[in-house]
């Protein structure tokens, strides 16, 4: 085979590997962008570490008009739970944060979901389908400032009572895991 032959089929080659590739680039730029996330977001928050003293909002403006209180959050379990309507993740992780609130909601837990939208108005309809009886916020640029949302989906932050970081995760949780929060009560 001559020279310019093999050059031809490197080149040729190297054209397939690149038009193979493109689809997944282009896919990861999509899916970035509609989270909302850029290289200086998914550096700029990262989970608080376990441990460290959490500020939790002094009022929470929820998807139903009603406002949760910096004081109803006190001296509870809290479990900030990022999510979205279109992931998949979040989706299947759902009802086990659901039933985590129904089984220990009494004894002093909250799961406060935190929706990361684009439009609020997808919101609600998404939690009323679901039968969601936790309280659920959009994360609007103003909620954002005091609770910033680490990278990934979905996100769960744990608040123990006194107010200090008790697990912080990015991805979705085993059902166990998650049953396991209430062992903080």
């Amino acid at each position: 085979m001559s020279q310019q032959r093999r050059l031809h089929l490197r080149l040729f080659a190297g054209g397939v590997a690149a038009a193979a590739l493109a689809p997944v680039v282009l896919a990861q730029s999509v899916a970035q962008q509609a989270i909302g996330l850029n290289k200086t977001d998914m550096k700029a928050v990262p989970l608080p570490a376990v441990g460290s003293a959490f500020a939790l909002p002094s009022s929470i403006e929820l998807i139903d008009g009603r406002k949760l209180q910096g004081q109803d959050l006190k001296g509870r379990l809290v479990v900030l739970d990022y999510w979205a309507t279109w992931c998949p993740f979040c989706a299947r992780q759902m009802p086990h944060m659901e039933q985590l609130y129904k089984d220990h909601g009494h004894k002093g837990l909250i799961v406060l979901g935190l929706s990361i939208d684009k439009k609020a108005a997808d919101v609600l309809p998404y939690v009323r389908q679901r039968g969601m009886s936790f309280p659920v916020a959009w994360m609007s640029p103003e909620l954002a400032k005091v609770l910033p949302k680490p990278a990934g989906l979905p996100v769960t932050i744990v608040v123990g009572r006194d107010g200090r970081v008790k697990l912080a995760e990015s991805g979705e949780l085993f059902p166990e895991d998650i049953a396991g929060i209430a062992k903080d009560l």
